[in-house]
């Protein structure tokens, strides 16, 4: 029996610690990387803590499916060990999104002003006059500096494959990409100018004033999905519901509630929660990510299915078409 006992003992050694996780500097990654003071976007806070950390795990015991998860917000281990799970890459980017704290009141909700600055975070190209975001300082080029660097020095993990054939940027038709709040919002602004493989929005996205959301979409509205709480001020506001018709969402299924129905939740691409965050909207904002969620009585989190759903449905298996809701306000005022 103690051979046995000992063999199970060394695979599982072995399934723990197929999970790869590699951490560096965006600035060490590439010398082209500037800091932008001007928007609060610095390489160290005033302690000296570097603040242009980049992540990125893989779990090499598991089946990979060709696919990389890249991540908009600050990094998310409980979210990255899921992905892992899945088969699926993952790393979170460093890059210049610190640029509310300029824009003047009386732009900010003029219906176009968010849109392009972020779409100058994620692209690195000239489409806000607000901003000044060069290339290697937005999202597109540190994710695609940070690949090539881990197809270099993490060749096990076999990150190559996401280059494109030159060699000269991504294969984004092999990118998800994804994020909660902010970065759900510039998720799917970066998805109307760049066709992915899907986008995932935790609670987002959330441009309530602007129009960006209807524009021609270079990624299909059934490769976008978003998961939110209704007690966040994102749907209490209609801000969500509104960003979700205008994106078209509705002709993939209709709103449903994940707690009440079992995946594959009607095929949907709009999905709500009303899981017991004691009334508080703030909880009931990041309480669809990992690591946030709500848990059962038994302490496991209980939107297990809904992000393995969110990452892994079939983008051609979708939902019946659904009318706009009469009850979603879309003429938000200021």
């Amino acid at each position: 029996m103690k051979p046995l006992i000992l063999t199970c003992l060394l695979a599982l050694s072995v399934s723990l610690n197929a999970v790869e996780t590699i951490s560096k500097r965006a600035s060490e990654i590439d010398p082209r990387a500037k800091e932008h003071p001007e928007i609060d976007f610095v390489f160290t806070d005033k302690k000296g803590k570097p603040q242009d950390m980049q992540n990125a795990s893989v779990d090499l015991s598991v089946k990979p499916q060709g696919k990389l998860v890249i991540w908009l917000m600050g990094h998310n281990g409980a979210l990255f060990e899921r992905l892992n799970s899945y088969g699926l890459h993952a790393i979170q980017v460093h890059y210049a999104n610190k640029w509310f704290g300029i824009i003047p009141p009386a732009r900010r909700d003029d219906g176009k002003t968010l849109g392009d600055i972020r779409l100058e975070a994620a692209t690195g190209e000239d489409h806000s006059d607000l901003v000044s975001i060069p290339q290697p300082d937005g999202m597109m080029e540190r994710a695609f500096q940070f690949v090539k660097w881990l197809s270099k020095e993490h060749p096990k993990g076999k990150w190559k494959q996401f280059l494109s054939k030159d060699g000269k940027g991504l294969d984004w038709d092999k990118v998800i990409v994804s994020g909660s709040s902010h970065g759900a919002t510039t998720s799917a602004r970066f998805a109307k100018h760049q066709k992915v493989d899907r986008v995932v929005c935790f609670c987002g996205p959330r441009d309530q004033l602007e129009s960006w959301q209807s524009l021609p979409s270079a990624t299909p509205g059934n490769r976008i999905f978003g998961f939110s709480h209704v007690l966040d001020s994102g749907w209490t506001g209609d801000h969500y519901c509104r960003s979700w018709e205008m994106m078209g969402l509705n002709e993939f299924g209709p709103i449903v509630n994940v707690d009440k129905v079992e995946s594959p939740f009607q095929n949907t691409r709009r999905l709500i929660t009303d899981a017991d965050v004691k009334g508080d909207d703030k909880r009931a904002h990041g309480a669809v990510t990992p690591g946030s969620s709500v848990k059962d009585k038994d302490g496991k989190f209980i939107h297990e299915a809904v992000w393995k759903y969110l990452f892994n449905h079939p983008v051609d298996q979708t939902g019946t078409p659904t009318p706009p809701d009469a009850d979603c306000e879309k003429d938000l005022k200021k």
